[in-house]
């Protein structure tokens, strides 16, 4: 399983780019698509949207089920990864390249230190 040591997660199997200047970007992990399986839908709030920390802003829908994504931080969408729109199955293929879902403009940068480390999201999936 991929858990790239210079990212930060959420319990609920996103993970968290720190873009350092006050934006991140976001997606989900290796481990979560591996278990939805085949991505044949990504569903995403548009730019200009605005949330909370933890409120669903898309969907990830698989061939067995449909997934809601969860914000890590709370702020506004800046993109979209307009590229899942015709080929979701790069969160399959690439999920921390590729397959990114969207990057946010953080509305409270300490909302970060509540993410996982590697190590940490490690032991959640074990």
């Amino acid at each position: 399983m991929n858990i790239p040591e210079d990212l930060k997660y959420t319990q609920e199997h996103e993970w968290v780019r720190d873009n350092e200047d006050g934006t991140v970007t976001v997606g989900i992990t290796d481990f979560a698509q591996s278990e939805l399986g085949d991505i044949v839908f990504v569903e995403l709030e548009p730019a200009g949207f605005e949330f909370d920390k933890d409120e669903v802003f898309g969907t990830v829908e698989a061939v067995k089920t449909v997934s809601e994504l969860f914000a890590p931080v709370g702020g506004e969408i800046l993109e979209v990864n307009e590229e899942l729109e015709d080929d979701p199955e790069l969160v399959n293929t690439s999920p921390y390249k590729d397959g990114w879902m969207a990057t946010i403009k953080v509305s409270d940068s300490s909302e970060l230190e509540t993410l996982l480390t590697a190590e940490e999201y490690e032991d959640v999936i074990d």
